[in-house]
């Protein structure tokens, strides 16, 4: 199977916790329109030049990550350095400055970054949880499972799916498939229709050889994504274990249905 379905696929978002005009962000691409704030107007253009909110850092923050997610880090990094010092030990600039090396490709100074973030603001799930990402897939998954843990303690944290569904990635990389379990369903519970959770379950079923279980992870799965050639790949298999050979053929002919097509693949978990 493809790699895992992390929710912030490849990027953490900054998060201006402190601005009442920006709520706290999920994890997105970097390309990715942001959604869940009001688009203000930059305190800075893109030369540098200051604004009207060239004294307020929560303003530099929110136009330092519009400058990152158009691509412009040199700036951005600017932008956050200079919030960073109007408010020293900010969790947000620590965030954006973790953001803004890790897209450099500076694993080690992005995490250095992200656990400045959740030392200013233990309390907060959302660091924490940014953190637990950046160790999971920097080699340290058995170490992240605590920071996802510690997120869940946050009783304000808008979205603990996604510190949920991060574990279950996490603890399945490091062979604790009990605890995989554990985080995958109650994610489902929250959201039943979660794809990387279904995915992850359907996976783990036929790993452990329930079949009847995986098909049925497999068909919630596939309901929600019916062009999905690895869900579609995962079903066959189990219908052929299952000994049904003509519901395996109706599956692997989608999938070459869809070879001439376009069809999405979706990475699952392992």
């Amino acid at each position: 199977m493809q790699g895992k379905a992390w929710l912030w696929l490849g990027a953490l978002v900054v998060l201006l916790s402190g601005c009442s005009a920006m709520e706290r962000l999920t994890l997105i691409r970097p390309s990715a329109k942001v959604r869940g704030y009001t688009q203000v107007a930059p305190s800075y253009d893109v030369s540098g030049k200051k604004g009207t909110h060239g004294q307020d850092p929560k303003m530099l923050l929110i136009s330092a990550s519009d400058l990152y997610q158009s691509g412009d880090l040199q700036q951005a990094e600017t932008l956050a350095h200079s919030a960073l010092k109007m408010q020293p030990g900010s969790a947000d600039a620590n965030t954006l400055l973790g953001l803004i090396a890790q897209a450099r490709g500076d694993q080690r100074q992005a995490g250095a970054f992200l656990k400045k973030a959740v030392d200013t603001s233990p309390q907060t799930g959302a660091y924490a949880t940014n953190y637990g990402n950046w160790l999971c897939t920097n080699g340290r998954a058995a170490e992240s499972l605590e920071w996802f843990n510690w997120a869940l303690l946050d009783v304000n944290y808008a979205s603990p799916i996604v510190p949920l569904v991060n574990a279950g990635n996490c603890a399945s990389q490091t062979g604790q498939s009990a605890q995989a379990e554990a985080y995958w369903r109650k994610a489902l519970d929250l959201q039943p229709k979660q794809l990387a959770a279904l995915a992850g379950m359907a996976q783990l079923m036929v790993g452990q050889k329930n079949y009847f279980e995986a098909r049925a992870f497999a068909e919630r799965w596939l309901a929600e994504t019916p062009t999905d050639v690895t869900g579609l790949q995962l079903a066959a298999e189990i219908e052929q274990k299952l000994g049904d050979n003509v519901s395996a053929s109706r599956y692997l002919s989608r999938i070459r249905t869809l070879s001439s097509g376009s069809a999405t693949v979706q990475p699952t978990p392992q």
